[in-house]
C-alpha cells in the first residue's frame, strides 16, 4: 500500500501490506475533529427559552431534559438549540451540532424530536438541523459552563 493512497482506499485495501492484526497502518483512524475553536457568539443564540410561555415553554422544558451523550449537560445549555416555534400544535426546533461530523447526530436529532413531541399541546414536530451560525464554546450557557466544570472540563 502506497503512503500516497487516499485514506478510504487505504482502509479498503484488503490484500496489501499492513493487514496484519494490530498493524498501526490499518488500525489507526483519522479523527474528524479534535478541538473546538473559539468564536463570537451571535446575539440571538444560544436560545434558552427565556420569556417563552404556554406550549412553547413546555417544549423548552422538555428540551432541557435532553443531555449530550458524552457529558451531563443539556443540549439547551450547550447552546445547540437555536430556536423553538409552536404554531397550531406543530413544534419546530432549530438546532445545530458541535461539528458537522458529530457521531451522535441521528441520536440527538431523534431525542430532540421526541422531547418536543412529549410536550403537552404538541401534535406534530420537526427538527431542522442548521449550521449557521457555526457553534462555538461561547454559546454554552453559564449553567452549561458550570456543569462542564463539575464534569471536569474547563472553558
Amino acid at each position: 500500500m502506497s503512503s500516497d493512497a487516499p485514506v478510504d482506499d487505504a482502509l479498503a485495501d484488503e490484500g496489501g501490506a499492513g493487514d496484519a492484526p494490530g498493524d498501526a497502518e490499518t488500525d489507526a483512524r483519522a479523527c474528524a475533529y479534535t478541538e473546538y475553536d473559539e468564536g463570537d457568539a451571535p446575539e440571538d443564540v444560544p436560545a434558552t427559552g427565556a420569556g417563552a410561555s404556554g406550549v412553547e415553554r413546555r417544549v423548552w422544558d422538555e428540551l432541557y431534559q435532553v443531555d449530550d451523550p458524552e457529558m451531563p449537560v443539556s443540549v439547551v445549555d450547550l447552546g445547540l438549540i437555536y430556536g423553538v416555534g409552536v404554531e397550531d400544535g406543530e413544534a419546530t426546533v432549530d438546532m445545530t451540532l458541535t461539528y458537522t461530523g458529530c457521531p451522535a447526530r441521528d441520536m440527538l436529532l431523534g431525542e430532540v424530536e421526541s422531547a418536543a413531541a412529549n410536550a403537552e399541546g404538541v401534535e406534530d414536530t420537526s427538527v431542522r438541523l442548521v449550521w449557521s451560525p457555526e457553534w462555538s464554546v461561547e454559546m454554552v450557557t453559564p449553567e452549561g459552563r458550570e456543569r462542564l466544570r463539575e464534569f471536569g472540563l474547563s472553558l
